[in-house]
């Protein structure tokens, strides 16, 4: 990563790590900061599967992105997006159809920051920092007012975001909120850290990220909670299942690590 931090936000303190860099440096990318980097590397040492479990959510990404696409969508709405780094939504979908549109939502400010750069020239994509429970502001937002028709079906993605969500926070009625807005025949895809899931040093990692991230803490969830995100929802073959395990296209597609493919619950609801 560059050394030169001009660009990044005033208000972001750069020594405390965030889940989308963090996730980004798993994922090999380079957008991402010291203090992303060593708590990354903690991660790995104590979880060593750790960074097959990124690239199955990622896979996952893509083959539900182009499910979508078959299924007739052309506009996405990511919300928990973190960097739209190689292999991201965007590129996935407009290399299926150009005329997809896409609208990502985080918090990071760091995030966002690097998206519009990232972003640039692309009109049929933006980025808006918003909270995941502004439901109201984000689809009253101008970056959605201008790409998403809500009479028409959206692609609603929510990964490995909604295990730094706590209970007092109600997600199941916020995703609700998002549901409710969406029209007939809408998408949800969403993944979730599962609570079953055992691989070694799993208990050790969360202990180590939590603290060292006070302000994002994982809450670990088992497969009965993470189906109630998918209330008002039809959920489409194979159901809920680990992120391999959901269409998958080739070996390629598993971890060789048999814990690391249940570390991810996946799944797509269509809205009837």
């Amino acid at each position: 990563m560059s050394k030169d931090q001009s660009w990044v936000p005033v208000e972001v303190d750069t020594t405390v790590p965030s889940p989308a860099r963090v996730y980004d440096y798993w994922l090999g990318g380079g957008h991402n900061f010291q203090s992303d980097r060593a708590l990354a590397e903690k991660i790995i040492q104590l979880m060593p599967g750790i960074r097959d479990a990124a690239r199955l959510n990622r896979s996952f990404l893509r083959r539900a992105a182009l499910f979508m696409v078959e299924s007739g969508v052309r506009q996405f709405l990511d919300v928990g997006s973190g960097i739209p780094t190689v292999g991201n939504l965007h590129e996935i979908v407009q290399e299926a159809d150009p005329e997809c549109r896409v609208v990502y939502v985080d918090k990071d400010p760091v995030a966002v920051a690097h998206s519009e750069l990232l972003l640039l020239g692309n009109e049929r994509t933006t980025v808006l920092r918003a909270d995941l429970r502004d439901v109201d502001s984000i689809f009253e937002s101008e970056q959605v007012s201008r790409l998403i028709d809500l009479d028409q079906p959206v692609g609603l993605f929510m990964l490995l975001l909604l295990h730094f969500v706590p209970d007092d926070w109600k997600p199941v009625s916020v995703l609700g909120e998002y549901r409710d807005r969406l029209p007939r025949g809408s998408f949800l895809a969403l993944s979730h850290v599962a609570a079953e899931a055992k691989p070694a040093g799993m208990d050790e990692a969360v202990q180590t990220y939590n603290a060292k991230s006070a302000q994002n803490q994982a809450y670990l969830r088992n497969r009965d909670e993470v189906l109630r995100f998918f209330d008002g929802y039809e959920l489409v073959e194979p159901g809920l299942v680990g992120c391999p395990a959901w269409r998958p296209e080739g070996c390629g597609d598993f971890s060789p690590t048999a814990e690391i493919n249940a570390v991810p619950w996946c799944g797509v609801g269509v809205k009837s």
